[in-house]
């Protein structure tokens, strides 16, 4: 039903009660128009960052590779215009399925890299996504002991039990799991002892200027504690200073992350010699 309201009695369209909430509502109808063109055509590609061993900053222990969507001119859509958004719809099982199969193709090429890809819990179950799964997977079980797949800590939570038991199947394929996001305020913590977790990433809010923040400093340790419990890795995300990254080692963290170490890049120390061979 349409509403009477501004501009001398106008009918507002559906999704919108202002001028400014309809514009919002048609730009993110455009980006996510933009999204489904550019998984149709494969304009997609993915970036990694690297995650280094706190001890020896210089040494990746593993990579995440985050998923970078072109629009039709070659230039990224920002995944904060569209993830929220599509993280409930059959578009996030799309984009899902996407990043599991390029990272697949990373690992089946690259026998000495060990990546992260993540996924939403809303994933599991869906067809499309356990076939690309299974299809990466045939033949080469090193494939699955180098994959970690990261749920992150909100969609987690919002089915426990079916993530436990999701975890538990994908486990005798050697895939490690990573809690994204840990901190952010969703942890049910009745819950925490029953998954499967092996490494726990503490969200960035905690970390970012920690050697100056007494309160992330309290919260950081009780949340390394946590894990150290559960006999789960630790990795600080969104380390962007020399600062922080001291901090940290003092608190015993295992594994950081962040710009301080590395940007997300396209071209990752193993696609960079062959270039820098045909320079």
């Amino acid at each position: 039903m349409r509403k009477r309201g501004w501009n001398n009695g106008q009918e507002i369209p559906p999704g919108g009660e202002s001028p400014l909430a309809f514009a919002v509502v048609e730009r993110d109808r455009a980006t996510l128009g933009m999204v489904r063109s550019a998984l149709d055509q494969r304009h997609m590609m993915l970036a990694y960052q690297p995650v280094v061993q706190a001890r020896r900053p210089n040494r990746p222990a593993f990579y995440e590779g985050l998923i970078r969507i072109m629009d039709d001119t070659g230039r990224i859509i920002p995944a904060r215009d569209f993830i929220e958004t599509a993280e409930s719809s059959e578009l996030g099982r799309r984009i899902d399925c996407a990043a599991l199969e390029m990272g697949l193709i990373t690992l089946a090429t690259q026998p000495s890299v060990r990546l992260a890809i993540n996924m939403s819990a809303r994933s599991i179950g869906y067809p499309a996504w356990l076939k690309v799964l299974k299809t990466g997977l045939r033949g080469n079980r090193s494939i699955g002991e180098r994959l970690i797949l990261e749920i992150t800590e909100s969609s987690a939570m919002q089915m426990p039990e079916i993530v436990s038991v999701f975890m538990e199947e994908l486990s005798r394929y050697g895939i490690s799991f990573a809690l994204d996001d840990f901190g952010a305020g969703y942890t049910a913590f009745r819950h925490f002892k029953d998954f499967f977790f092996d490494i726990i990433k503490i969200d960035g809010q905690f970390i970012r200027g920690i050697h100056s923040n007494a309160d992330n400093q309290v919260l950081t340790a009780a949340l390394i504690s946590i894990a150290r419990h559960f006999e789960m890795f630790t990795v600080a995300e969104s380390v962007e200073s020399s600062e922080d990254a001291a901090y940290l080692q003092s608190l015993g963290v295992d594994c950081m992350q962040g710009y301080h170490f590395g940007v997300p890049t396209t071209v990752p120390p193993w696609k960079a010699a062959p270039l820098r061979k045909r320079a």
